[in-house]
């Protein structure tokens, strides 16, 4: 019988909230029981293992911060948009860095289909509509922007940042703005 108020969404959320405490990688179903002091054969009517929790806890972070994305890029165009999801991305790892390393874990295909990852994809095309680009370097371009913004929150979480001047948000402000200019001023495809 499941233990009264355990449910899948509060084991989630509660496993989320360890994550930031603790870190992704430390989440486990034992550690999730110690905090709800019950036995961990009482989680397993709830969530099937730990990647079960994990992947669970993956997909609560794509989920909030699609949701941020989406609210952060309504009305924006351009550069503004551009900004708004870095900072989104960048705010939200700040706030729940836990949450964002879960949100790089990879699922099975099948589980990342019917995720919001499609939606951060989106979102991104979305910005890249100010910039006129053109498949494939849309593709290209989504890349880009992903692998930078994710680098930067990772080399800054890690405090990769935090000994050398200028202070990380002069630098911050100024990838954005050469992101910016890379995009409205992208390189054409090599001849061949």
């Amino acid at each position: 019988m499941a233990r009264a108020g355990l449910s899948p969404e509060r084991l989630t959320l509660a496993g989320a909230e360890l994550a930031d405490e603790i870190g992704f990688d430390a989440v486990t179903v034992s550690e999730l029981a110690r905090r709800f002091d019950v036995k961990v054969a009482s989680l397993y009517s709830h969530v099937r293992n730990s990647q079960d929790l994990r992947t669970r806890i993956a997909l609560l972070a794509l989920e909030e911060m699609a949701d941020r994305g989406a609210a952060a890029l309504a009305g924006r165009a351009g550069k503004d948009a551009l900004a708004a999801l870095g900072h989104v991305y960048r705010d939200y790892a700040r706030a729940h860095p836990g949450r964002y390393a879960a949100a790089q874990l990879r699922l099975d295909p099948q589980t990342a289909a019917a995720s919001a990852g499609g939606r951060h994809a989106q979102m991104t095309r979305a910005i890249l509509r100010g910039y006129d680009l053109t498949e494939p370097d849309q593709t290209h371009a989504v890349r880009l922007l992903g692998s930078v913004f994710h680098g930067y929150v990772s080399l800054e979480s890690s405090g990769g940042f935090s000994h050398s001047r200028p202070d990380s948000q002069e630098s911050w402000e100024r990838v954005l703005d050469a992101l910016d200019a890379l995009l409205r001023n992208w390189p054409p495809p090599p001849p061949g």
